[in-house]
């Protein structure tokens, strides 16, 4: 776990918090402000965002989301409108929810499309709910596709980089809030190291390893 840092989308919360728990602290004692305080835990704790130690491993993959793998399967990829394995991550509230780039390249691509909300562990959470996806074309001419999806709590699914971006492995590059999940959908001949049930932490730890172009 690398040192402790806020992710930028809960400054303002967490700073308003604060002004709240101050005041009423302030005017009516510790008990009245304690649920306030309270609350400020919480939002510290869901707008964490720890810094990560990238791997450097040639062809590595990292995890986009720090959760539960929920999903290892061959699946059509609608994007690239190709078959490709799909590894999905669920977050729930506990987890980091800053997004992270699972490899390094190059944005091709960018696709939003609004949908509905049903709980991000379901399956059917990747076809159906608010998402947005980007398409990355590395440096030996493989593509990688990460999906965020909204849950059945988030409302805002949030991106930061633009197509023709350049973009390096582990890089944060977008935020969903509350409960939700990553899809990361990668070439057929790729090694998967993720484990299903099992949690990652995002941009640090390892989920597979492109094809070597030899």
């Amino acid at each position: 776990m690398g040192r402790l840092t806020i992710a930028r989308e809960g400054w303002t919360r967490i700073a308003g918090l604060i002004v709240v728990a101050l005041g009423i602290h302030y005017l009516a004692g510790f008990w009245w402000a304690s649920p306030v305080w309270l609350v400020v835990l919480l939002a510290v704790q869901f707008f964490r965002d720890p810094e990560r130690q990238i791997p450097q491993q040639d062809n590595a993959v990292v995890a986009p989301a720090h959760g539960r793998v929920v999903a290892i399967e061959e699946a059509y990829d609608p994007y690239l409108e190709r078959d490709a394995i799909k590894i999905s991550i669920f977050m729930n509230i506990f987890s980091v929810h800053s997004n992270r780039a699972p490899v390094e390249g190059v944005v091709k691509g960018i696709w939003y499309r609004s949908g509905k909300f049903f709980n991000a562990a379901l399956d059917k959470a990747s076809d159906k709910n608010e998402r947005n996806a980007i398409w990355i074309n590395t440096r030996d001419g493989h593509d990688v596709v990460s999906v965020q999806v909204a849950g059945f709590l988030a409302r805002r699914v949030l991106c930061y980089v633009a197509e023709g971006q350049p973009i390096s492995r582990g890089q944060r590059y977008g935020f969903i809030r509350f409960g939700s999940r990553l899809d990361v959908y990668l070439p057929l001949e790729s090694r998967i190291e993720a484990r299903l049930g099992h949690w990652v932490d995002s941009g640090s730890d390892i989920i597979g390893y492109l094809p070597t172009v030899v």
